[in-house]
């Protein structure tokens, strides 16, 4: 007997005592446990290991590489934004006022989880995790943004970019205003914690003022 089969044996985490299902879960638990308390730099299989109970080597044989348990985290993620989304914004709208409000609900629960989820918004749109594609990443993040972009198309009719161009510069915006609210930068330069104002200037500068269909 190995010393990590011997380790996991004893403590319980064995794959006799445990079905490996739910010993892959437990670990992503733990990295999504260690990513809100710690940040996205915690993420160690070590760490994940401690925090899940189980030997340092223990992750590899559910996880072969680093970004595969680091994916499998991400994913978690997705899954409570895109939870939040919907509960916001509801049926999705067909009129543009509605889509209109529903773009703006959907643009707050964006840059509230960037601000309540730091740690877990960071390692969701790292690049090098998108561009893997591991354990299927990207097909996970790429429906908000698809229902980001429909949104658009209605609460923008008419002529113009299109609606992927005009939903790609929004969120690139919201992307902007988070990552910039948490770093601290955009508090010095508009001297305020309000990001109402800059909200409502980003919708207006990409939709169009409300009321005003272009």
């Amino acid at each position: 007997m190995t010393e990590e089969t011997r380790t996991e044996t004893e403590t319980g985490t064995g794959s006799a005592a445990e079905p490996e299902a739910g010993l892959r879960a437990r670990l992503v638990d733990a990295g999504v446990e260690l990513v809100h308390a710690e940040g996205a730099q915690a993420l160690s299989l070590r760490e994940i290991a401690r925090r899940a109970g189980v030997s340092h080597g223990a992750p590899r044989r559910y996880f072969p590489t680093h970004l595969d348990l680091l994916s499998a985290i991400a994913r978690e993620g997705f899954a409570e934004l895109a939870e939040r989304i919907a509960a916001a914004v509801g049926e999705e709208a067909e009129e543009s006022e509605g889509a209109r409000a529903q773009l703006d609900a959907l643009a707050r629960v964006h840059l509230d989880f960037a601000l309540t989820r730091r740690g877990m918004y960071e390692l969701m749109f790292r690049h090098d995790l998108l561009e893997s594609g591991r354990l299927g990443l990207r097909d996970t993040s790429l429906p908000l943004f698809d229902l980001l972009a429909r949104l658009v198309a209605r609460a923008r009719p008419g002529s113009g970019p299109a609606p992927t161009v005009v939903a790609a510069a929004l969120w690139a915006n919201l992307h902007g205003i988070a990552q910039l609210r948490a770093w601290g930068s955009l508090q010095l330069a508009t001297r305020t914690d309000d990001v109402e104002p800059l909200l409502r200037a980003v919708l207006d500068a990409h939709l169009g003022p409300v009321g005003r269909a272009r």
